[in-house]
């Protein structure tokens, strides 16, 4: 027998070189993650002072941990039997093996030649490693890296522990680091690669009766799920060809397996390249008929990957085409499921996603989905005040708002919403402070205010003023769709102008958020003034506060998007006669002349519809002929749009009258 002599004692414990680096690095960290140390360890002597308290098992894992110092090789396998015996995941456990010093024992074991020794170690770190202390000092003493040395060992028992404790050990920041810098990841990457016929074979669904390949592949599946919360891993992961293997797997029937297969494809999804990968392979098939399944745990990582990989269009009519949607909208309609958060999080988030299609709108018309997500609404908006530490209530309802925003594009939803009293939740909702939710909260009320019936609506549940409120909001997502949002319901209320001289300040904001730096924000900024200018008087103030120069400093933009509303708001303030020549002096008529030359059809209607405007002023009739706005407009005079056609004739009309008053005056000056 070997004599376990070697174990150094705690004092004593110096490490492999690899160790000495992690303890170089950790000296080397800041005061502020020592002084956090510090107190974790002040916490361990809190927690070991009450030696009187402490059940009697305290005192024989400490026990234990004495054996695995001093026994030989026998006496240590016998004590670490032992200690697996006791519930190590209970906090007595974990504080007695930290007081006794037994992480620094284990530690080294896992540096002798003996399979059994490191085995028994593995499966008690396995189990303890999660205790913020233990997962500190394992790492300090560079265990990660020495797990990671043995994922390339012959014995599959090693390797199966070893992937096992860096799951748990990968779950935080630091452990994901240190693997990845250890070249770790593609050794947990081979751990997949199994044989096909015992994937095709895999049908139970017992732990226990996997095959020990099968078993080793599931704990590999479930270090990666840990390490592809790193967007740096998730790309190495794709690197070392983990994509086609988790392909594979897929196919599987083992629930126990499929849990953390597909567990690291939805956290991959966060990532384009993955979804469009998962989409090419076929795996949206697998998800959908995976949520056919009993296991709720299964069935939420196939709603979560399908949220995130629904972003594509195709992949949305991937999900309808295989019947995806009927087994989502049964699960949010199980109230027995409504206490599941993470569960309805990430069902309402592939609700949401779906939604973004019309046929998809269509089916849930005929599941009657919207009123559940109203009810679901009002069941998850109660107690706004501690709505901001709620986490998962907050993406609750970013989805549900989300997917009735996404149906309240259907006017038959509108309608719905409105008789289901949907709309007062979502006014009360512009009271949180999440950014993603306010955004969905405006999307919804401007989709709403598309109806003229619900304007009114909207209005006495002061939802425009609070709308216009969120201009305010220093998130620039925030402002861009409370912008959107205003202009439907400028639009569509009845005496708008009225409504937005009302707001004290109101329009002196919208003319300030011209000088944002963010594009979407200008753009729907733009398209807010286009409809307020509709207004006269509403448009001899915002003159007043300077918008004629504030939307000609835009007009050189490249942005397709900005250009088509630009134009539309420098069209409409044109309505006042004076500030066709004030555009003309601030030098917005060149720059317009040059979108033209777009592809995009929106963009030449509100241009030419603005450089009809223009022309009007003959100055502004000579800059843009001298800019050679003249063989554009012929061109649209073709167009197959009407109002096009229309407009690029008018402002040919204006230039050339200017052309022939100019000849004529000519003329008689050269008679006379």
């Amino acid at each position: 027998l070997i004599i376990m002599n070697s174990v150094v004692s705690p004092v004593s414990y110096s490490g492999s070189p690899q160790q000495q680096e992690v303890k170089e690095d950790i000296v080397s960290s800041s005061e502020e993650e020592e002084e956090e140390e510090e107190d974790a360890a002040a916490d361990m002597k809190t927690l070991t002072s009450g030696g009187g308290d402490l059940p009697q098992e305290f005192w024989q894992v400490q026990k234990l941990v004495r054996y695995l110092k001093v026994g030989n090789q026998t006496a240590t396998i016998i004590a670490l039997c032992n200690l697996a015996d006791f519930d190590l995941k209970a906090q007595y456990c974990q504080v007695a093996i930290i007081d006794a010093g037994g992480l620094e024992v284990m530690a080294n074991l896992l540096e002798t030649d003996d399979v059994k020794c490191k085995i028994g170690s593995l499966k008690i770190l396995k189990d303890i490693v999660e205790h913020p202390d233990i997962r500190k000092s394992i790492t300090k003493m560079g265990g990660i890296e020495l797990m990671v040395q043995i994922l390339s060992d012959s014995n599959k028992k090693l390797k199966l522990h070893a992937a096992e404790s860096l799951a748990k050990l990968a779950k935080y920041k630091k452990g994901r680091r240190i693997v990845r810098k250890n070249n770790g990841i593609p050794k947990v990457v081979d751990l997949l690669d199994v044989d096909n016929t015992k994937v095709e074979n895999c049908i139970d669904n017992n732990e226990v009766d996997l095959s020990l390949d099968m078993q080793v592949a599931r704990g590999g599946a479930y270090a990666l799920w840990s390490l592809c919360k790193s967007k740096k891993n998730r790309m190495l992961i794709k690197k070392a060809g983990g994509f086609p293997l988790l392909a594979k797997l897929i196919k599987s029937k083992n629930i126990s397996l499929l849990i953390p297969v597909i567990g690291t494809l939805q956290e991959c999804a966060a990532e384009k390249s993955y979804c469009m990968a998962i989409q090419a392979e076929g795996m949206v098939q697998d998800f959908v008929s995976n949520m056919l399944n009993d296991n709720i745990e299964l069935r939420r990582h196939c709603a979560s990957a399908i949220f995130k990989c629904a972003q594509e269009e195709e992949t949305r009519a991937l999900v309808k085409s295989n019947g995806g949607l009927e087994p989502l909208v049964e699960l949010i309609k199980d109230h027995s499921n409504h206490d599941n958060k993470e569960l309805m999080a990430a069902v309402t988030g592939a609700l949401w996603k779906l939604s973004m299609s019309d046929d998809n709108v269509k089916t849930f018309q005929e599941l009657e989905l919207v009123p559940v997500l109203i009810n679901l609404l009002k069941e998850n908006a109660e107690g706004l005040d501690d709505l901001q530490f709620n986490l998962g209530k907050i993406q609750i309802l970013t989805n549900i708002v989300g997917a009735i925003a996404e149906s309240a594009k259907a006017p038959q939803n509108r309608e719905t919403i409105r008789e289901t009293g949907g709309l007062k939740p979502v006014i009360k909702l512009i009271a949180s402070t999440s950014p993603g939710l306010l955004v969905n909260v405006a999307a919804c009320i401007g989709q709403m205010a598309e109806d003229v019936e619900t304007i009114e609506q909207i209005r006495n549940l002061d939802g425009v003023r609070l709308l216009w409120s969120l201009l305010k909001n220093p998130n620039e997502s925030v402002q861009a769709a409370a912008a959107w949002s205003l202009s439907p319901c400028i639009r569509n209320a009845e005496n708008s102008g009225d409504m937005v001289r009302s707001f004290v300040g109101g329009l002196e904001l919208v003319c300030g958020l011209l000088e944002s730096k963010d594009q979407q924000v200008l753009a729907a900024i733009s398209f807010a003034i286009a409809n307020i200018a509709k207004d006269k008087e509403n448009l001899a103030v915002i003159t007043d506060h300077g918008v004629i120069h504030k939307l000609a400093r835009l007009a050189v933009t490249q942005d397709d998007l900005l250009r088509s509303k630009l134009a539309e708001a420098i069209s409409n303030c044109c309505e006042l006669e004076t500030n066709r020549a004030l555009f003309g002096k601030a030098g917005a008529v060149a720059p317009l002349v040059s979108y033209l030359t777009s592809v995009d059809l929106e963009v030449h209607r509100t241009t030419a519809a603005a450089l009809h405007q223009l022309s009007k002023d003959p100055w502004n009739c000579v800059t843009m002929h001298q800019s050679g706005v003249v063989p554009h407009l012929l061109r649209l005079i073709g167009s197959e749009d009407e109002a096009v056609q229309e407009a690029a004739a008018d402002c040919l009309q204006n230039i050339r009258k200017l052309a022939l008053a100019c000849e004529k005056f000519r003329y008689q000056h050269n008679k006379a």
